[in-house]
Order: structure tokens, then C-alpha cells, then sequence
């Protein structure tokens, strides 16, 4: 049995974690898109990468944002052997930049 106590010292908001948290990621990592429902029960596309946690043989989503995708593409088209690249996130909220970085 475990105490409320113990249970909110482990406890973890369920959040979509973001491309920009992984040190590297596979140009050939199987992306996913669906529909979802947002707060207000409208209806929103994301893109994810669904990776394992490590522990119980959980996924974690991470989030793929659409200028992720476009600066992707781009150097893609210059770049067709590159193998693997980084994110970089600046800012918050409605200011965030992402930067991708071939590696």
C-alpha cells in the first residue's frame, strides 16, 4: 500500500516532452501524426516520436513541431547522407525558436 504522501513525492504530470530535450535523433526515427482534442474539445494535428522510457517498457511522446520539420527538410535537401541531428529551443510559449543542427 502506499501513503498519499509517497504517491506525490513519485508523482509526474503526464506532458508531451519535446524533440529539443533528446541529446540526438535518427533522420530514419519513425515519426506519428494524429488528431487530437485540447482543452476546449477542439481539434489540433501533432507530430511525435514515441521512444522508450526505460523503465516497464513505456513510451514517451516527444513532440515534433512543424519548423522542426520545415528546417529538416531544407537541409535534407542539401544534406541527403546526413544521418542523425540535434534541437535547440529557445525561448518559451509563443516566442519559442527551434534550431536544428545536423550532426
Amino acid at each position: 500500500m502506499t501513503t498519499i504522501g509517497e504517491h506525490a513525492k513519485e508523482y509526474e504530470p503526464k506532458r508531451m516532452k519535446n524533440i529539443a530535450d533528446l541529446e540526438v535523433v535518427s533522420v530514419s526515427q519513425e515519426i506519428k501524426t494524429e488528431v487530437r482534442k485540447d482543452k476546449d474539445k477542439e481539434d489540433y494535428e501533432v507530430s511525435y516520436l514515441n521512444l522508450p522510457t526505460g523503465k516497464d517498457n513505456g513510451l514517451e511522446e516527444h513532440r515534433v513541431p512543424n519548423s522542426v520539420t520545415e528546417q529538416l527538410k531544407t537541409i535534407m535537401a542539401e544534406k541527403p547522407d546526413m544521418k542523425s541531428f540535434k534541437v535547440v529551443k529557445e525561448g518559451e510559449n509563443l516566442n519559442t525558436k527551434y534550431t536544428v543542427i545536423p550532426l
